[in-house]
């Protein structure tokens, strides 16, 4: 693989590296060190896509001949934007939020090369949560899962059963839509192995 179709994804994320991979995409993993920070009234589709954007334009200013995916979730309920939570309160205000109720989950993504983006696209799911008892989320929170997670929960790991139903990619959820991205990089050469 020459220079020009070499790939990096810009994130530390092991579900984003295991979905590019299982992807049958051949990467290397540089990350962004962008600070995530929200505008004051950014929308949440603005901030992930913007993210997702500064991300990938950081790592491929230093690799102009690689292809740089960037991505970032974020976690919409109601009108509220759900972070990594940033303390056990913060975690348990989250998971007692989304406790039957549906939110969404906006995983934004770009690619960029030179410096340049040269696509980017939001991407939503529905996700759906039962009701929730205070001793799951508690044990839940004990678990110490939710801490590096956006809405203080993984669809892959242990909060997976409080899931009731996911309209849209589960991928996604996960942090990666992994059909856009890899349709987008085919259309800029990169194909699976």
């Amino acid at each position: 693989m020459g220079d020009s179709s070499k790939v990096i994804l810009a994130s530390a994320s092991p579900r984003r590296r295991q979905l590019l991979g299982a992807a049958g995409i051949s990467f290397e993993v540089i990350e962004s060190l962008v600070p995530e920070r929200r505008l004051t009234g950014e929308p949440a589709r603005d901030y992930a896509l913007r993210m997702a954007r500064e991300k990938a334009g950081a790592v491929s200013s230093r690799f102009a001949e690689a292809i740089v995916i960037g991505a970032d979730t974020i976690v919409m309920c109601e009108t509220q934007i759900l972070e990594k939570p940033a303390h056990p309160e913060d975690a348990r205000r989250m998971l007692e939020m989304l406790s039957g109720r549906t939110h969404t989950v906006v995983t934004a993504f770009a690619l960029a090369r030179g410096g340049s983006v040269l696509e980017s696209s939001p991407v939503e799911s529905q996700v759906t949560f039962r009701k929730l008892s205070e001793a799951e989320i508690d044990d839940y929170i004990a678990t110490e899962e939710p801490f590096d997670k956006a809405g203080a929960y993984g669809i892959q790991g242990v909060g997976g059963g409080f899931i009731s139903r996911v309209e849209g990619s589960r991928d996604n959820v996960m942090g990666l839509p992994t059909e856009p991205v890899v349709a987008a990089l085919a259309r800029w050469g990169v194909k699976p192995a």
